[in-house]
């Protein structure tokens, strides 16, 4: 696996524009280059797919994103699997198998190590959170009593009785809890949960939906305390060594794994992961990747989502058909106008009259921009970026059209299966 590195020369512009925060671990991030960048791209694909490297390019050039990943599969077959470098750094070079911080594509992969725990008999998803772990509130204050109505399937599929657009994402409240709680910067999870078990409910838990990611921080905890198993070694033990997946990892505020990309943003904050205030970019310490561990804290590669996202096709060495069934099923509320529900894990929207039906994820933080795809018609695609944000204005969710769009102007697929040469 390469290793991705930046050259003397962007380390000389970038210290002189973001100054010496901007030094993370060996990665560099600040303004896009002055000098015109070059379009590079690594990776396996065939000549009827061209329109998916032109969807990557125009997407990735409009928005001067540095580095891009495609991983796109078709009737099970892996056939294209792309990393796309846009940079005048001849020190990056992205390839299919670099490492992308995934953010809330990460909710699959929690989703599906709760439902594990249920297949294997360990929990029951009717089960009420509180009944799996202790939560312990801080001295003086009272756990609100509908906690017991707080189920590992509401938890999942986001009616659990948080909203942040009222209270705020306790995933990044640093400075409050830290006060509250009078403890040190960086939090641990722990931390968050003891401050949250002290706080009022939002709404009556299965009354309505609510986007919760200190729910799926909670199934961590939850997935701890069931497996005796750290989080990570049990996902890795029970969901990723069956697929044959070895690189996805837990990812960090500053140190980069090897092969890790650089990210991105036109944004600087203040640091939580001390108490010195100092300003950083974006993506490197305003937030802690230690506190999204449940919903946002894997990397990975878009060919290791393609494998990921296989699993869920049908009954294998990871799920039977009962529990296939029971993440994509509807929940008890929340069905969007247009249809669509959120499952556990997945966005789920049925097509072709209820017997199919598309699903998908994606993930957003400072510095990464992601989504993962599984289309009814037998067609899935991962695209991965090393940023949200840009001079420009815009949108990055356009991607995903983009690529649907992409798909309808192939008019052969190719016979070929590029998984042996991943897994």
């Amino acid at each position: 696996m390469q290793r991705i590195r930046t050259s003397r020369r962007t380390f000389g512009r970038l210290a002189g524009t973001a100054g010496l925060g901007a030094l993370t671990g060996g990665v560099l991030i600040g303004a896009p280059s002055v000098a015109a960048p070059t379009w590079r791209v690594t990776g396996r694909s065939a000549a009827s797919l061209q329109p998916f490297d032109d969807a990557m390019r125009n997407f990735m050039q409009a928005r001067d994103i540095s580095a891009g990943q495609l991983a796109v599969t078709y009737q099970g077959r892996l056939v294209l699997a792309r990393g796309y470098t846009h940079s005048d750094d001849p020190g990056l070079t992205i390839q299919p198998t670099s490492l992308f911080r995934l953010a809330s594509i990460s909710k699959s992969v929690t989703a599906a190590a709760v439902v594990a725990l249920a297949q294997d008999g360990k929990l029951s998803m009717n089960a009420p959170v509180t009944s799996l772990v202790d939560l312990v509130p801080p001295a003086g204050r009272q756990m609100d009593p509908r906690m017991s109505q707080v189920t590992m399937s509401r938890l999942l599929q986001h009616t659990g009785g948080w909203d942040r657009a009222l209270s705020g994402d306790p995933m990044f409240m640093d400075r409050t809890i830290s006060r509250a709680l009078g403890v040190s910067m960086e939090l641990h999870l722990d931390d968050v949960v003891r401050y949250m078990s002290g706080r009022p409910l939002d709404f009556a838990p299965g009354s309505r939906v609510a986007y919760s990611n200190y729910g799926y921080g909670l199934a961590r905890q939850v997935i701890e305390k069931v497996s005796g198993l750290p989080y990570a070694s049990y996902v890795q033990q029970r969901l990723f060594a069956p697929l044959g997946i070895t690189r996805m990892k837990l990812a960090w505020s500053i140190a980069p794994l090897t092969g890790e990309v650089p990210y991105r943003s036109q944004y600087t904050g203040s640091t939580v992961l001390n108490e010195t205030g100092e300003a950083v970019p974006a993506p490197y310490g305003t937030f802690s990747m230690r506190l999204q561990e449940g919903n946002g804290r894997w990397a990975a590669s878009a060919v290791d989502l393609a494998r990921w996202s296989s699993a869920f096709d049908a009954a294998g060495p990871v799920f039977d058909n009962s529990s296939l069934s029971r993440i994509f099923a509807q929940p008890e509320v929340g069905v969007n106008p247009s249809g669509w529900y959120y499952g556990l894990g997945w966005q789920v929207r049925p097509v072709s009259g209820g017997t199919g039906r598309n699903t998908w994820h994606t993930g957003s933080l400072p510095g990464t921009s992601t989504l993962l795809v599984r289309g009814s018609n037998g067609l899935s695609f991962a695209a991965l970026f090393n940023q949200r944000d840009d001079a420009s204005g815009l949108s990055y969710s356009t991607i995903d059209p983009d690529l649907w769009a992409a798909s309808r102007r192939v008019t052969s697929w190719p016979s070929h299966n590029l998984f042996p040469a991943y897994f």
